[in-house]
């Protein structure tokens, strides 16, 4: 394990790198998720048309499919993505797709009496949506969209095609250049494990703060 050891200042860096990207993709992947749900439950029959075709296409192709298809396939329309920017578009415009079904769901979920109690009192549209009905769907989802954004965590290893180097990338460098394999990966592994258990943690700790809405 020495040689771990004096190569971990590289394999932190491949960590950073992810967390970047999760943390990243998980935002602009959460705003796309609630523009979706929003869309297929209250937009013109034609905006739920196209919401309901991305949602059936990005969860019907597999992401790394998507993410060279970011990378690769846009350069045929002269766009020219750098690795980390293309990584982070693909996976955020997957896990939003997820992510939007999960919100559809929370929001349905709330009972409509507390829609028209809010109008009754005077609320707009808008603040009942920001007031009452989002943080309690939110609520309702973090059990499940939590497993989405743990799920997409392990994920970013699939950016490593596109050259992006994330922590299995700097794994892989590492093991090019000194053909020595499993001290390498069981360290990710448990990098991984740690970064996933960190994310379930503060998960848990937004569930219980938003539980005030409940």
């Amino acid at each position: 394990m020495d040689i771990v050891i004096d190569h971990l200042p590289f394999l932190f860096q491949g960590a950073y790198y992810t967390l970047l990207i999760t943390v990243i993709s998980m935002l602009f992947g959460s705003i796309i998720a609630a523009i979706v749900a929003v869309a297929r439950l209250k937009g013109a029959p034609p905006i739920r048309w196209i919401a309901r075709a991305y949602v059936s296409i990005i969860r019907g192709t597999p992401t790394l499919v998507q993410i060279i298809i970011v990378y690769y396939g846009l350069v045929d329309f002269g766009i020219r993505l750098q690795p980390l920017p293309a990584a982070i578009i693909a996976l955020s415009i997957s896990i939003g797709a997820y992510l939007s079904e999960t919100l559809r769901g929370a929001l349905q979920s709330i009972p409509k009496g507390q829609m028209e109690a809010a109008y009754a009192s005077g609320l707009t549209p808008v603040q009942t949506m920001r007031r009452i009905i989002f943080p309690q769907a939110i609520r309702i989802a973090i059990p499940p969209a939590g497993n989405t954004f743990i799920g997409m965590l392990k994920e970013t290893s699939l950016v490593s095609v596109i050259t992006v180097t994330e922590l299995l990338r700097s794994a892989q460098l590492l093991i090019a250049q000194y053909y020595v394999y499993m001290p390498f990966y069981l360290s990710i592994a448990l990098m991984y494990w740690i970064m996933s258990t960190g994310f379930s943690f503060l998960l848990e700790r937004w569930e219980k703060k938003l539980s005030i809405y409940v």
